[in-house]
Order: C-alpha cells, then sequence, then structure tokens
C-alpha cells in the first residue's frame, strides 16, 4: 500500500495539479483530470458534484481521510485546499491504486 500523503506530495512537486473546488468540477466534467482528490469536510455539495462529474468522466476521485487544512499541509499550501485535480502524477505513485484494478498482461513465459 502507498502512503497517500506522500504521493499527492509528490504530485504536486513533480506533476500538474491544479487546485480548488471550482477546479476539480472542471476538470471532473472535461474528463481532463486522471484522479481528483476531496478532503473529508469538503462542502456536501461540491463533493457531490465532483463525484457525479468524476463518474460520468470516468475519471477515479480519492476521499481524503483529512481536512481542507490537512490537504494543505500536505501539499505545502498556505491556504485550504478542499479538493485537488492531478492532471500529470509526475514521479507520483498516486495513480497506482486505480491501475492496478486493470488487468495486466503475464510476465512469465510458458512453463
Amino acid at each position: 500500500m502507498i502512503d497517500i500523503d506522500k504521493a499527492i506530495a509528490a504530485a504536486v512537486k513533480t506533476g500538474k495539479v491544479s487546485f480548488g473546488a471550482d477546479s476539480a468540477i472542471q476538470n471532473a466534467r472535461t474528463g481532463k483530470a486522471k484522479m481528483i482528490v476531496i478532503a473529508a469536510n469538503c462542502p456536501k455539495n461540491v463533493r457531490e458534484d465532483i463525484e457525479y462529474y468524476s463518474k460520468l468522466s470516468n475519471v477515479p476521485f480519492m476521499n481524503y481521510r483529512g481536512s481542507t487544512i490537512d490537504l494543505a499541509a500536505v501539499c505545502g499550501k498556505p491556504f485550504t485546499v478542499s479538493a485537488l485535480s492531478i492532471r500529470e502524477p509526475g514521479d507520483s505513485e498516486i495513480l497506482k491504486p486505480t491501475e492496478e484494478e486493470e488487468p495486466e498482461e503475464s510476465a512469465g513465459g510458458n512453463e
């Protein structure tokens, strides 16, 4: 299991990440995000919009267990972060849980 905090921090440092609920909703609508992370105390109506559009566009989303302040601290930001969109993961392994759901080809030969 990967450390979610480290994976988010790596994505912020090395990838392309946009912050904010409005941006997350827009990225979910257009399918431009590879993953959306939602803070535990994100307003209910915003969470529902993000989840709805994410499902329509097949964009995976993750409910972060911490608050907006915790998520901001992980991202190294001086403002609260209710949601963030990962457009490019960079060196992060944040997308690994979603990639593991897809079938993988076997690496072994016929014995």
